[in-house]
């Protein structure tokens, strides 16, 4: 399908507008280019070293309006947790049986939970869901008795991010097809819950960019002051 002209020129006008614009115009411009079916990102540049343990910043958010997909939650566990899980909607539930899949290189979720006592067991695949960021990390909220809690916060929009070598955190804020509204409040929150998960040993300036981009626009950029860090 070709692109209308007007689409097209607002799309060259933002690849080679480098300007900061406060939170709700940036996401404004951002929607006047962004389809319905695209994917909204965000993506802050920290002011630390991720390869300091004290200032490698990792965390999980729930994003106010989702993230826009129909996330698949797997759950490794056994015994009375299996039905637990089966309540709480969870797509894959089992042990060994999801172990195989996942050896297989048959991977049908996009967030793995596992409770505690099978952890062991789930090893067996870290190599091949820890290169994916999809291992089940106790920091992540994804090692957990609480499989219903679990469960439910990821099926409603809850988002794991850390911090990558270059010090950026990138996170899902949405779709195209959301409001102008519902994707300043998805950014925002993840923006609240980086600054509580600042560092005590960061110095000088923490966030020091903020950008978003929908899966074929160019970055917009966010002026760090609007969002008052």
């Amino acid at each position: 399908m070709k692109r209308s002209r007007v689409y097209m020129e607002k799309h060259k006008k933002m690849t080679l507008d480098q300007a900061a614009y406060p939170l709700p115009e940036a996401v404004a411009r951002l929607k006047s280019v962004a389809r319905d079916w695209e994917s909204i990102d965000v993506a802050v540049r920290l002011g630390v070293d991720p390869r300091k343990a004290d200032q490698n910043v990792r965390g999980s958010v729930v994003l106010p309006h989702g993230s826009g997909k129909q996330v698949r939650v797997a759950v490794f566990t056994k015994g009375e947790k299996v039905s637990e899980a089966r309540d709480a909607g969870a797509d894959l539930i089992g042990l060994e049986e999801i172990i195989e899949q996942v050896q297989r290189g048959n991977i049908e979720f996009d967030v793995a939970v596992a409770t505690p006592d099978v952890m062991k067991e789930v090893s067996k695949v870290a190599k091949v869901l820890g290169p994916r960021r999809m291992m089940p990390n106790p920091k992540s909220g994804t090692v957990t008795f609480e499989v219903a809690h679990a469960v439910k916060e990821f099926k409603a929009g809850k988002m794991d991010f850390r911090v990558e070598k270059a010090g950026i955190v990138h996170c899902v804020a949405g779709k195209g097809s959301f409001s102008e509204r519902q994707m300043e409040e998805n950014v925002q929150a993840l923006l609240t819950e980086l600054l509580r998960l600042k560092p005590a040993s960061a110095r000088g300036v923490y966030i020091k960019s903020i950008a978003l981009s929908a899966t074929q626009s160019p970055s917009v950029h966010v002026d760090v002051r609007s969002i008052g860090a």
